[in-house]
């Protein structure tokens, strides 16, 4: 393989002009990764990427026209219009909240950052990368939160079957309880009852259902990330 086959093409969405800037300065200085497009707001972002057809975007969470969510506009866009393309959000929000947003339809390709990783370039970089690679990165301050509102155990996966962790596995992938029961040669039903008593033990129990469902791949996501 060459290295232009390895390098990661990149789009940068952010409204503030030096953040952008300093965003792709930092990034450049990495051989496998290329900035093909440096934009500030979330219609010339879905250009850009209709345009260049980048690995991974990185785009804030509120930008122009309405600074709302537009980051995580552009990530559910880009589920249905450039499905291969990851999205790295950048957030000054350590909510889990917005993470639970970004993550609705699923975790693959999708990475939930706290701002301030900006002036740490390597860890920048490395969920470029892991996005990239088909993974999921959340920031360790949001999993923090969201760790301490469940269960108080070092892992918070401590509690369940080897059967919940496969199910929630498959979840966190974005599967329906439909598409886990076949890939566990389960019935609906079985998935059902396991995901009730999975989301109990994570403590995840009364919270809507979507909700429930990221919650819980947010605490899985914290025990298979460095």
């Amino acid at each position: 393989m060459t290295d232009a086959a390895r390098t990661i093409r990149l789009v940068v969405a952010d409204d503030v002009l030096l953040v952008r800037e300093g965003i792709q300065r930092v990034l450049d200085t990495y051989p496998d990764i290329d900035v093909v497009a440096a934009v500030g707001d979330l219609g010339a972002l879905l250009d850009a990427v209709s345009e260049h057809r980048p690995d991974v975007v990185i785009t804030d969470i509120r930008m122009p026209p309405d600074f709302s969510d537009e980051g995580i506009q552009a990530a559910a866009r880009l589920y249905t219009d450039s499905p291969e393309t990851g999205v790295v959000v950048l957030s000054q929000y350590a909510e889990p909240e917005y993470a639970v947003k970004l993550l609705e339809r699923g975790s693959k390709r999708r990475a939930y950052l706290l701002k301030e990783r900006v002036s740490e370039p390597d860890q920048l970089a490395g969920a470029v990368r892991e996005v990239a690679a088909g993974g999921s990165v959340i920031d360790p301050r949001v999993v923090e939160i969201l760790v301490s509102r469940a269960k108080p155990e070092t892992d918070p996966l401590a509690g369940l079957t080897p059967r919940e962790r496969q199910v929630l596995e498959q979840i966190a992938q974005g599967k329906s309880n439909a598409g886990v029961a076949a890939h566990l040669y389960l019935t609906e039903r079985a998935v059902e009852k396991h995901i009730n008593s999975l989301f109990a033990k994570l403590g995840v129990g009364n919270e809507p259902d979507v909700h429930r469902r990221v919650a819980a791949v947010l605490l899985y996501l914290s025990t298979i990330q460095p």
